[in-house]
C-alpha cells in the first residue's frame, strides 16, 4: 500500500504570501492617495465655480453686498437659497474655509490655501 503525504506550508511560503500581500496593499494605498488628493481637487475647483457663480449673479441682482460675502460666507451662502448645505460649499477639499473677496468693479475671487499649496506643488 502507498502512503498519502500531507502535504503543509513551510514557514518561507507563508512569509512570501505575507510579502506578496503587504507589497500590493502598499501599491493600491499609494495610488488610492493620489485619487483622494485629486478628488479632493476637483470638489475644490467645482466649489470654487460655483460660489464665483452665485454671488456674480447675487451682486447683478443687487440682493447681496460685498461685505455680507466678504465676512460670513457660509451665511452669504445659505441667503442665496442656491444651495443645500451651504456650510460644506464654503469649505475647499481639504476641509478649509474658503476666503473671498469682491473688488470695485464687482469680480470675485475664491482663494484656498491648500489649493494653492497643491497648484504651487504640482507645478514643478
Amino acid at each position: 500500500m502507498k502512503k498519502k503525504h500531507k502535504y503543509s506550508f513551510t514557514l518561507l511560503e507563508i512569509m512570501i504570501v505575507i510579502f506578496l500581500i503587504g507589497l500590493i496593499g502598499s501599491v493600491i494605498g499609494y495610488n488610492m492617495k493620489g485619487s483622494l488628493e485629486k478628488g479632493k481637487v476637483f470638489r475644490t475647483e467645482q466649489a470654487i465655480q460655483q460660489i464665483e457663480d452665485a454671488f456674480t449673479l447675487e451682486l447683478a441682482q443687487g440682493t447681496t453686498t460685498k461685505a455680507e460675502i466678504e465676512s460670513d460666507l457660509a451665511q452669504a451662502l445659505d441667503k442665496t437659497g442656491l444651495f443645500k448645505k451651504p456650510k460644506e460649499i464654503a469649505k475647499d477639499g481639504w476641509g478649509e474655509p474658503f476666503m473671498v473677496t469682491v473688488d470695485e468693479e464687482n469680480h470675485i475671487t475664491v482663494y484656498s490655501q491648500k489649493y494653492s499649496a497643491y497648484l504651487e506643488k504640482n507645478r514643478k
